[in-house]
């Protein structure tokens, strides 16, 4: 008997229940015959930079909310145990009711699969929020306690220039988002 090519689907879950269809998915294919039939269940995220208090804290933020990515056999009672996991609302599939759950495009998994891989190294949000023009007060460093206004947004470098009166001279200083905060 020819065996089928495991391919990966998408099912529709409860926004912000992503890690519980997961992990109910997961105790299902480790303790019953699930497992012969889905592979992996999979939630891509991306560790994401924010400041809190003062402090940098990293955070783990899903990246398509709302869904989970499962790669199985869609064959005999599987696709009815995958629908009816709790918290599922139903596969991703064409607008007809009677159309069937479509597998997602290798091309598409790639991308999905390499963005998760990219995305592991956090993306620093805070950066993004300072706008040129904004007034700033130094936290971190030498120039601790100095005001100055921000000059020059460098998202690549992750760094801002910052222009702050050094005894009545406008001098340049680049610093790190951590090192500043709005006033």
């Amino acid at each position: 008997m020819a065996e089928n090519k495991k391919e990966w689907y998408v099912l529709r879950a409860i926004s912000g229940k992503e890690a519980k269809v997961k992990e109910v998915l997961d105790a299902a294919i480790k303790n019953t015959n699930l497992g012969r039939y889905v592979s992996q269940v999979l939630i891509p995220t991306e560790k994401v930079f924010s400041t809190r208090n003062g402090k940098k804290v990293v955070k783990e933020r899903t990246l398509y909310s709302g869904y989970v990515f499962v790669q199985c056999e869609l064959t005999g009672e599987v696709m009815y145990e995958l629908r009816n996991t709790t918290n599922v609302i139903d596969f991703l599939r064409g607008r007809a009711k009677t159309s069937k759950p479509e597998p997602l495009h290798e091309s598409e998994v790639m991308r999905m699969l390499g963005a998760a891989d990219d995305l592991r190294q956090p993306v620093d949000e805070t950066l993004s929020d300072y706008r040129v023009g904004e007034a700033v007060k130094v936290t971190f460093g030498p120039f601790s306690g100095f005001s100055g206004t921000i000059r020059e947004v460098n998202t690549e470098k992750k760094k801002l220039k910052v222009e702050v009166r050094i005894f009545g001279r406008p001098t340049d200083l680049e610093l790190e988002n951590s090192q500043v905060e709005r006033e």
